[in-house]
């Protein structure tokens, strides 16, 4: 049995939505919810329109954190 190679990249309502690379390179998402509602919830959701803007303020990446300075005794 393979590895499970997906990476948790959200929650919306009671499912956790996971990102997993296919043998191709491409991504797709798999969801898995608490209830069989949740997941009539999570699809009516995703029946709709998708809006995805870009915000070039704000990034994805983790900011750096400087180590604090040891303190002179």
């Amino acid at each position: 049995m393979s590895e499970y190679k997906g990476k948790i990249v959200g929650k919306i309502g009671d499912c956790t939505l996971i990102s997993v690379p296919t043998a191709d390179g491409k991504e797709h998402f798999e969801a898995t919810c608490k209830s069989k509602e949740a997941r009539a919830h999570l699809a009516a959701i995703l029946e709709e329109e998708a809006i995805l803007r870009v915000n070039p303020k704000w990034s994805l990446e983790e900011p750096s954190i400087e180590p604090l300075a040891t303190p002179v005794t």
